[in-house]
């Protein structure tokens, strides 16, 4: 499955040294007394990785609200009673993976250190989480340098706490320091349902995923990292439309009906007046089935943000 491979094939070309003049697409829309940006991020990134432009300084410093994915609770331990306890029953992870990528497979946990035992003991999709975050410290990238944790920086947020239930979708911080609010579209739970309720056969290709297909992935880091830095929403869309490993069933879970859940909110958003920063993965704002195509089948003009010197 490419899906994986293609994010941490974004992950990777970020590694490059930024461009001296990054432009991420930026977009707004809006009605008399409510005004909302739509940002498409990288959810890591390289310390020090330089992404932000006037345009999205401004619009930052004109929001009172930031809106991301979702809200990651920093304590390690709320985080980890979200995944199911060891289960010893389970399959072999090795096993699980399909015959003729298993030495690919198996030369992976020797070179990130997993005992696969532990993985064994792991739902697939868990197992699939811990291999990623094992790349991503492999390349040196952080989620605690990407444009999410940057942006609630900078919106000044306290330590994060438990939403009331009734609140969520969105889940809402409001800010010790000044009268902004950070709001998540989606529980971290429910992200992880996304994976967990996933067929077996579906997980497994993940899984896999991690040992194949590494024939063309300095073209796909370059490829991603041109396409976002210079806010290239054509190129984008091709990445995705070309996965041609992104199977049907995944592409409705992951992008088509979570696109339209938002677009949903952030239509009725629109009755509250006020200026949002809402700033989700780039590839929900790219190609047909886009955030903002959905926003304009509903009569919403969405128009584009860009640098001064376009």
């Amino acid at each position: 499955m490419k899906l994986f491979r293609r994010a941490v094939s974004a992950l990777l070309a970020l590694l490059i040294a930024s461009p001296a003049a990054a432009a991420p697409a930026l977009w707004k829309f809006g009605d008399a007394d409510t005004t909302i940006y739509l940002f498409g991020t990288i959810h890591a990134l390289p310390p020090g990785y330089a992404w932000e432009d006037e345009r999205i300084r401004k619009a930052m410093d004109a929001s009172d609200t930031l809106v991301i994915e979702t809200l990651v609770d920093k304590d390690p331990r709320a985080m980890a009673s979200l995944f199911p306890s060891p289960d010893s029953s389970l399959p072999p992870i090795v096993e699980r993976i399909a015959p003729e990528a298993r030495p690919a497979f198996e030369a992976l946990l020797v070179k990130a250190k997993i005992d696969p035992a532990m993985l064994s003991r792991m739902p697939t999709w868990q197992a699939c989480f811990v291999l990623m975050g094992a790349m991503m410290r492999d390349l040196g990238v952080q989620r605690e340098a990407g444009v999410e944790d940057g942006l609630t920086n900078a919106f000044a947020p306290p330590a994060p706490t438990t939403a009331p239930a009734d609140s969520a979708p969105p889940s809402t911080l409001p800010t010790s320091a000044t009268t902004k609010k950070i709001e998540g579209l989606e529980t971290v739970a429910d992200q992880l349902a996304m994976f967990s309720t996933l067929s077996e056969a579906d997980q497994r290709e993940m899984l896999t995923s991690f040992a194949t297909g590494k024939s063309d992935a300095k073209a796909d880091y370059d490829r991603l990292l041109k396409a976002w830095s210079s806010g290239d929403e054509a190129a984008i869309a091709r990445q995705f439309e070309e996965d041609e490993d992104l199977t049907p069933h995944l592409r409705e879970i992951l992008l088509r009906k979570r696109n339209a859940n938002w677009a949903a909110w952030l239509k009725q958003r629109l009755d509250r007046p006020g200026t949002l920063f809402v700033a989700v993965g780039a590839g929900h704002l790219a190609g047909p089935a886009s955030v903002q195509k959905m926003l304009s089948a509903d009569g919403i003009a969405v128009e584009r943000v860009e640098p001064a010197s376009r």
